[in-house]
């Protein structure tokens, strides 16, 4: 359960970070409250999960979740370029945070 409230969290990280975007530097009030919102539920599912998992990879799980699909958001809906050294550098994130995951530590 604590991989999957970890793994759910990583998606509200994105959705914070989007937010955070979008909200104009804290200009745009519903932008502005939904990263809060975003980000409160995302440290909280963080928080939770590290009580049950090792910090490393827990921690690599989330930000690279968050990390990744900001990444992918960006270049699919607010026209970040792409390029091939983009989509090779996400592949390396989740090369990453799989690796950590299969060095060991985990529950």
């Amino acid at each position: 359960m604590a991989w999957a409230v970890l793994i759910v969290s990583g998606f509200f990280e994105a959705g914070w970070a989007v937010a955070l975007k979008l909200s104009d530097g804290f200009s745009r009030l519903w932008w502005t409250a939904a990263f809060a919102v975003f980000a409160l539920i995302s440290f909280a599912g963080l928080a939770w999960a590290m009580k049950q998992l090792p910090a490393g990879p827990a921690y690599a799980v989330w930000t690279g979740i968050g990390a990744a699909l900001t990444a992918v958001i960006g270049m699919v809906w607010l026209g970040d370029g792409v390029s091939t050294i983009k989509l090779v550098s996400l592949g390396l994130i989740v090369s990453g945070v799989i690796g950590l995951n299969l060095a060991g530590g985990g529950h």
